[in-house]
C-alpha cells in the first residue's frame, strides 16, 4: 500500500444532492458519475438505497455505468438498510457498504435515547452485518468531531476488529477547529489497536467555514481518504470541496502526499455540476469561481503580465481553464490596457496609448461592464461595421423529434439562415450559429442575471474559449434563448475582430 496516497471519496451524489432542490434524475447521475470516473475519483458514494426507489434505481445504474471507481452505498446501522444497500450493489465491480452510527453523546443521548454500551454493540453488529454481503466495509461514527476522543477510539477499534476496512471520523455538524479536528485524527492513529488494518476518512462540513482547513489537517495528521463533493455543495453549508482539497495536495508538494485526479478536468465538471444542479458556483469561489483567475487590480495586473507566479500560485491550465483574465475596471493601469490592446491587434505608441488611457479612465468610471467594443471605440472613434447581426431565431421543440432551431443572420451585409438540433433549445440555437460561421467554439462559461428590478428582461454573460484565447459576450432581451445568441454573437464578432485586426498588423 502506498502510505502517501490520499483516496478521493466523491458524495456528491450523495451527500451534496441532499442541497433542497438540487435533486438529479438517474440519467443527470449517470452522466455525472461517467465524469468523476474520467476525473479520476476513487469511490463514488451513489446514494442511500432504502432512502427512496429511486436513489435504490441510480445505485444499480451507476454500477453498471462505471468500472473503475470502488461504487458505495450508505445506510444507517440497521439490517434492512444495509439489505437493501447489497442488492442496489449486486452490479457492481468493485463495491462498498457505508454503515454507521452516532458516536457524540448529543446523537447517543439525545436521538438514540440510548447508552455508550448499546450503542457499541449496534456499530459492532452493523460492520459485521455488512461484512457478509462485501469484503469492503466502511463504518462511519458520527459526530465524530463533537465525540470525546477515548470514546471515539474505542468505536473505531471496535469495528475495525469487527472488519472494517475504511473508518470515517465526520465532523458532521461542522464544528471542528483544524488544529482540533487534526489533533483527534492524530490521537486515532497513536491509540486505537489495529488501526493499521483501516483506512481513516474526513468528511467534514462547512458550517464554520473550515471544512477543507479540517479535512487538510486530518491527511496531515495520517487520514488517508477524503470525502468530497464537487464544488463543495451539500446540506447546509455544504461539504469539503473536491477541487479545493486536491488541489491543495497538488500545490503544496512538501506534504509528499497525492491523488489520482487528473486535475484538468475539474473545470469542466464543476460547470456541468453547477448547471445539472441548478446550482450557480460563487464568483469568488476557489478554485473553479469565475473570478478565480480573473485580475482587475493596477498592480496585480502588472505583476501578472511580467510573470503569472507573481499572483497565482496555481496555473489555470492545471484546472482545465485556459488562462487567466485580466478584467479592465477603473483601477486597471497602464500595462493593463496595453495588454488589451495588442491583444485586439493595436499597436500604438507610448503617447497614443496615454491618449486612450485618459479616455479609458472616464469611460471605465461610468461603467461596469468595459467590453472590446469600448476599446475599439476609443481608439477608432466608431465600431467596424463589418460583423455578424442576430435577424431572428426560431424554436421547435417535439418530445419524439427533440428540438431543432433556425437561425437569421446578417453576416457583412449579407443574409443567411441556417438550421440545426441540438439536445435542448439553447444548445440547438448556438449550433445553428457554429453552422451558419462553419466554426465551433467552445463555450467557457454562461450565467443569467435579470436586470434591476425588471423581471420581463435579463442579462446573459457569456465566455467561448477559441484558439486559447478567451471571449466575453452579452445579450438582453425578455428571451433568454434570444438574449443567449446575442451574447454569444458577440462573443464571436470580437474574435472576428480579432484575426482581422491581426491580418492588418501582420
Amino acid at each position: 500500500m502506498d502510505n502517501n496516497r490520499v483516496y478521493v471519496f466523491d458524495t456528491t451524489l450523495r451527500d451534496g444532492e441532499q442541497v433542497p432542490g438540487c435533486q438529479l434524475s438517474t440519467p443527470e447521475k449517470i452522466e455525472i458519475a461517467k465524469e468523476l470516473e474520467t476525473l479520476g475519483v476513487d469511490i463514488i458514494e451513489a446514494g442511500f438505497p432504502i432512502s427512496s426507489p429511486m436513489d435504490f434505481n441510480s445505485v444499480i445504474e451507476i454500477s453498471k455505468a462505471v468500472s473503475e471507481p470502488v461504487i458505495c452505498a450508505l445506510t444507517r446501522a440497521v439490517e434492512k438498510d444495509i439489505d437493501f444497500a447489497a442488492d442496489a450493489l449486486k452490479f457492481a465491480k468493485r463495491k462498498r457498504i457505508h454503515t454507521g452510527i452516532g458516536s457524540s453523546d448529543y446523537h447517543i443521548k439525545l436521538k438514540f435515547k440510548s447508552d455508550r454500551e448499546k450503542i457499541l454493540e449496534r456499530a459492532v453488529a452493523a460492520t459485521k452485518y455488512a461484512k457478509k454481503y462485501v469484503e469492503d466495509v466502511e463504518f462511519y461514527c458520527e459526530d465524530a468531531g463533537r465525540t470525546e476522543n477515548e470514546f471515539l477510539a474505542k468505536m473505531v477499534e471496535a469495528v475495525i476488529k469487527a472488519g472494517a476496512t475504511v473508518v470515517n471520523i465526520p465532523d458532521t455538524t461542522g464544528y471542528c477547529l483544524p488544529e482540533e479536528y487534526g489533533a483527534k485524527i492524530k490521537y486515532l492513529k497513536e491509540n486505537v489497536k489495529g488501526v493499521d488494518n483501516a483506512i481513516l476518512s474526513c468528511h467534514c462540513h462547512n458550517d464554520l467555514g473550515l471544512a477543507t482547513a479540517n479535512t487538510a489537517a486530518g491527511v496531515i495528521n495520517g487520514a488517508r481518504q477524503v470525502e468530497v463533493t464537487m464544488n463543495g455543495i451539500g446540506e447546509r453549508a455544504g461539504n469539503t470541496s473536491l477541487e479545493e482539497i486536491t488541489m491543495i495536495l497538488k500545490t503544496h508538494k512538501d506534504l509528499n502526499l497525492h491523488t489520482n485526479i487528473n486535475s484538468q478536468h475539474i473545470y469542466a465538471l464543476s460547470l456541468l455540476v453547477s448547471k445539472m444542479m441548478n446550482m450557480p458556483v460563487q464568483p469568488n469561489k476557489a478554485i473553479v469561481g469565475r473570478n478565480a483567475f480573473a485580475h482587475s487590480s493596477g498592480i496585480h495586473q502588472d505583476g501578472m503580465i511580467k510573470n503569472r507566479e507573481n499572483y497565482e500560485i496555481l496555473d489555470p491550465v492545471d484546472i482545465g481553464i485556459p488562462q487567466s483574465s485580466i478584467i479592465l475596471t477603473a483601477r486597471s493601469g497602464k500595462a493593463a490596457l496595453k495588454y488589451h490592446l495588442e491583444r485586439l491587434g493595436y499597436k500604438l505608441e507610448n503617447e497614443r496609448v496615454e491618449e486612450v488611457y485618459q479616455g479609458f479612465l472616464k469611460l471605465a468610471d461610468e461603467k461596469k461592464d468595459f467590453t472590446d467594443n469600448d476599446l475599439i471605440v476609443l481608439v477608432e472613434g466608431k465600431l467596424p461595421e463589418e460583423g455578424i447581426e442576430l435577424e431572428d431565431v426560431e424554436i421547435v421543440s417535439s418530445q419524439s423529434k427533440g428540438t431543432s432551431a433556425s437561425i437569421k443572420l446578417k453576416v457583412n451585409g449579407e443574409h443567411v439562415t441556417g438550421k440545426a438540433t441540438g439536445s435542448g433549445s439553447l444548445e440547438a440555437a448556438l449550433n445553428a450559429v457554429d453552422q451558419l460561421i462553419n466554426e465551433k467554439m467552445n463555450l467557457d462559461e454562461f450565467l443569467v442575471q435579470s436586470i434591476g428590478d425588471r423581471k420581463d428582461e435579463g442579462k446573459v454573460h457569456m465566455r467561448i474559449e477559441y484558439d486559447g484565447q478567451l471571449y466575453m459576450g452579452f445579450g438582453v432581451h425578455k428571451d433568454v434563448i434570444i438574449a443567449s445568441v446575442k451574447a454569444y454573437i458577440d462573443a464571436i464578432n470580437k474574435v472576428a475582430s480579432l484575426k482581422r485586426r491581426l491580418a492588418i498588423s501582420a
